[in-house]
């Protein structure tokens, strides 16, 4: 079974997340903000990453830096409402910075499982 680290500072985006991934039969663990996120990787590694954008401690577009750097293999999706600029803008930089997809929240949970099951495929080719 696949493991999935959710990132994201609202505990309802979290939740809801984290029932869409579990309902689809994945292993999910979640964490509040980026720090949390790698602490949480380098313990008990995942195989995707779903990181929001906009977090305090550390925001996503450094957890995904980081992650790139330290864990190249591991999966990552980035999610953003956006802030002051839109999501748009953010999301570009987390693709510049390595994510594998983006989605503008709200975004529709069925086309997250899909993104999901994707990368997980192409991961063991």
């Amino acid at each position: 079974m696949s493991r999935i680290l959710i990132v994201d500072d609202d505990p309802h985006v979290r939740q809801m997340l984290e029932r869409v991934l579990r309902k689809a039969d994945y292993n999910v663990e979640t964490a509040e903000n980026g720090k949390e996120a790698l602490q949480v990787h380098r313990e008990r590694p995942a195989d995707l990453i779903v990181t929001d954008i906009i977090m305090p401690e550390k925001e996503g577009l450094e957890t995904i830096t980081e992650l790139r750097k330290s864990f190249p293999a591991v999966k990552i999706v980035a999610i953003s409402g956006g802030g002051r600029i839109g999501p748009t803008q953010y999301l570009k930089m987390a693709e510049i910075l390595g994510a594998d997809r983006t989605f503008s929240k709200p975004f529709n949970p069925s086309e997250l499982i899909a993104a999901v099951e994707e990368l997980l495929a192409h991961g063991e080719e």
